[in-house]
């Protein structure tokens, strides 16, 4: 369904292109120009690919970007997903549900998963409560109306399954 391919410093353009129009209609509900990634200039993307503890990644559907994901390796065992976007016109086909799927294989030490998202956005939540991610209870309003809720997905180390 998706294809994953590690991108290189000269993706950041594109990165950052998709990023802006994925984040276009979060930027405009909310006008948060100070923490949203559809605001983030081109230069904080290359910034955070030059990062070693960074990865990015180009999601790609019959060969075409459709969008990126970042993955930070916080520590040896745990990692974190901020953000990943995809295009508006390819938004609802599962391509999201696929890419953390295909992520979590790549990270195979990987044995907790952390993202946040707008708590307002409930397809948002939704999606990441149905992949097994389940609310920290850490929560930061960053204006009336908008709550950053967090999000973390424990493997279980007795089956190998996550939780």
């Amino acid at each position: 369904m998706i294809e994953l391919k590690k991108a290189e410093p000269q993706d950041c353009g594109a990165i950052h292109a998709m990023q802006v129009e994925a984040f276009a209609e979060l930027l405009e509900k909310y006008r948060d120009t100070a923490t949203s990634p559809g605001a983030e200039p081109l230069e904080r993307i290359e910034a955070r690919m030059a990062q070693d503890a960074t990865d990015y990644y180009l999601i790609l559907a019959k060969g075409h970007q459709i969008g990126a994901v970042r993955v930070q390796r916080l520590l040896e065992n745990v990692c974190r997903v901020s953000p990943i976007f995809i295009l508006p016109a390819f938004q609802g086909k599962g391509y999201a549900q696929a890419a953390m799927g295909a992520l979590e294989e790549m990270y195979p030490h990987a044995e907790a998963w952390r993202l946040d998202t707008i708590r307002e956005e409930a397809k948002l939540c939704h999606l990441y409560e149905k992949l097994g991610y389940r609310r920290t209870g850490q929560e930061e309003v960053l204006q009336p109306g908008m709550t950053i809720v967090y999000y973390e997905k424990q493997k279980r180390a007795e089956s190998g399954e996550s939780t």
